[in-house]
């Protein structure tokens, strides 16, 4: 399982009310969520994602509420991967949950630039920066996450163990 895209590159403690803000949260379809993911801190997120890109956060990424809209709304935005210092543990429940690779790396989330270009290996937990020639090592996920992240989140995982 791998990624590759590039950075769109955020700071410290971006909070779920500003991936996904509470207005928006009177529909469930990921479509919808996705076409207000991030309006409120960066409003040409949307025009600006390529599919495949990688989200890199600093320290606490998605605090605040604990509503899985936030990682819902990245993911149907063409989000491949969030690389950040640290995650709020609930938001890291929810990305996995709903089968969003998510990378805990303080030091991807320190140098990781806006736009350089990222490849990710979850098998080995490498990240390479691509545009800076750097590598970073984030904790590889265990085979149950990789299974839950390969059949697109929790409920399809059990579903399909029958």
């Amino acid at each position: 399982m791998n990624a590759k895209g590039r950075a769109q590159k955020y700071g410290d403690n971006v909070d779920t009310d500003v991936i996904i803000p509470a207005r928006y949260l009177n529909t469930q379809d990921p479509a919808e969520l996705a076409s207000y993911c991030m309006i409120d801190i960066d409003p040409a997120f949307r025009g600006r994602i390529e599919p495949g890109d990688i989200l890199a956060g600093g320290g606490n990424f998605g605090c605040g509420s604990s509503r899985e809209h936030a990682p819902i709304a990245i993911k149907a935005s063409g989000i491949s991967c969030v690389i950040a210092k640290s995650f709020a543990r609930i938001f890291y429940r929810n990305a996995i949950n709903i089968g969003l690779p998510i990378l805990e790396c303080p030091e991807a989330g320190d140098k990781i630039r806006q736009g350089d270009e990222i490849a990710v290996d979850f098998d080995s937990g490498v990240i390479t920066n691509l545009t800076r020639n750097e590598r970073y090592q984030a904790q590889p996920f265990p085979e149950f996450i990789k299974d839950i992240i390969a059949k697109n989140g929790l409920m399809n995982a059990i579903g399909k163990r029958g």
